[in-house]
């Protein structure tokens, strides 16, 4: 079995959103604006290939990102830098490989280098003991509660420290060039442009 995890393409917008809504109720539904959307601001949204088959996605939002949802709310309101994963979507007939894990280590990879706290959400209604466990295992802790609106259901609001991001803020992004090095590894999107770059007429 061949895996690889990699930056979504503009034209898989369609498969994503096939991918979400077929993924039962734990997952809020997606529509072809709304993806679009997570694809012109998310700055992790990547896929994952088995066998060079679409298998799943994550998407990621960093703490500028002007978005509505409320649990990405509740971390912005009390932390001053974050990575939020918003989902993450295993198609059915690639469940059971392990492609949770793989995504969640590399997101890690990812956020550890930029902030400080990688968040999420779980739902507790109904209670989602196979995703709190899978959670916990990957370093999660639950850091708060909330009832969404609109759909009226309770949530665990989910915070991994990332302990590496003092060490790679202090060498790297408060001094000298202020950047990462120049390798692929540590590369952002290249169809994501940062916000304040945005606001400034960037892109």
């Amino acid at each position: 079995m061949s895996v690889v995890v990699r930056d979504v393409l503009e034209h898989e917008l369609d498969s994503i959103v096939a991918i979400n809504n077929a993924a039962g109720p734990t997952i809020l539904p997606l529509d072809a604006a709304r993806v679009r959307w997570f694809y012109d601001h998310a700055c992790y949204f990547r896929v994952a290939e088995v066998d060079g088959h679409l298998a799943g996605f994550l998407l990621g939002l960093d703490r500028n990102t002007d978005y509505a949802s409320a649990n990405y709310l509740w971390f912005r309101e009390r932390y001053e830098d974050f990575l939020y994963i918003d989902r993450i979507v295993i198609a059915r007939p690639y469940r059971g490989l392990g492609l949770g894990r793989i995504f969640y280590a590399d997101v890690t990879s990812f956020a550890e280098v930029r902030v400080p706290l990688l968040a999420c959400e779980v739902f507790l209604e109904p209670h989602d003991d196979v995703s709190l466990l899978f959670h916990a295992t990957n370093g999660f802790q639950e850091v708060g509660q909330q009832v969404m609106p609109v759909i009226n259901r309770r949530v665990s609001l989910q915070g991994k420290n990332l302990p590496s991001f003092p060490f790679v803020r202090d060498t790297y992004l408060n001094a000298g060039t202020g950047r990462l090095p120049d390798v692929p590894w540590l590369a952002d999107r290249l169809h994501f442009v940062p916000a304040a770059t945005r606001a400034a007429g960037g892109g």
